[in-house]
């Protein structure tokens, strides 16, 4: 049976550390590679039996590639901070690697609390993530966001969840929308993609319609109709920022 290690990278996640870990229990190596906490993180990490490296950052891809050529083992599960390895998942983890699987990687359904429930409607489910891979088959990819695990020979899927705290509250997931939007709208530009009032004004609510319809928000109640609303918005900053890009090129 192949080993297992275990990757986190973290930066002031003193409020999370602990019980990603534990989750993680079950691999044959925690590794996290910190990036300046002033917190407890690396403290309390340490305490866990966590494997501490550090390194200063310098972006989610380059981050995530520096842990995974720092384990010791070539089978890596990629964890945040904020996420969680339930017991049904780290049980089919071990019994898929129990064989040589068929695949060189495996994709995870994750699930995110948020307003008080498991949201299992909207964009936030299925949210399907690259996580368990062998590294000789497999390296991290993207530019600003979204970065994502490529495998050679495309990767499997894994049927139990991942569980993801994503936000403390609407005012974390609104800081975290501005920043993410600013980082997707450079990506968009330096790519190429241009932006105008027509894509602002469909857009945004085509957004809403995809997660309150199509992805059956309307049965969270007021958080799923919250949801999409936010996430619609984010829709709108994506474009609006991308658009601000392209105006300051032009010396609008």
């Amino acid at each position: 049976m192949p080993k297992v290690s275990v990757t986190i990278i973290t930066l002031n996640e003193a409020d999370h550390i602990a019980d990603a870990i534990d989750s993680a229990s079950w691999a044959d190596e925690i590794l996290l590679v910190d990036s300046g906490s002033t917190d407890d993180t690396v403290a309390i990490a340490r305490a866990k039996g966590a494997r501490i490296e550090t390194r200063a950052w310098t972006g989610y891809i380059d981050q995530k590639t520096f842990a995974h050529s720092l384990a010791a083992n070539d089978w890596i599960f990629s964890l945040d901070a904020d996420e969680r390895i339930p017991p049904p998942l780290a049980s089919e983890v071990r019994a898929l690697l129990a064989t040589e699987p068929a695949r060189k990687g495996y994709r995870v359904p994750r699930v995110a609390y948020h307003l008080g429930r498991w949201v299992r409607t909207t964009d936030f489910y299925p949210d399907y993530q690259t996580r368990l891979y062998d590294r000789r088959s497999a390296r991290w990819t993207g530019l600003y966001v979204h970065e994502s695990v490529t495998v050679d020979g495309g990767a499997g899927q894994l049927v139990n969840e991942l569980q993801h705290y994503s936000f403390r509250d609407l005012r974390d997931q609104l800081d975290r929308i501005n920043h993410y939007t600013t980082l997707a709208a450079r990506q968009m530009y330096e790519r190429g993609q241009r932006t105008g009032p027509l894509a602002l004004l469909a857009h945004p609510p085509a957004a809403f319609l995809r997660n309150y319809v199509l992805r059956r928000g309307f049965l969270d109640g007021t958080a799923g109709l919250t949801i999409s609303l936010v996430n619609s918005y984010s829709v709108f900053l994506k474009f609006a920022k991308l658009w601000e890009l392209q105006s300051k090129s032009q010396g609008r």
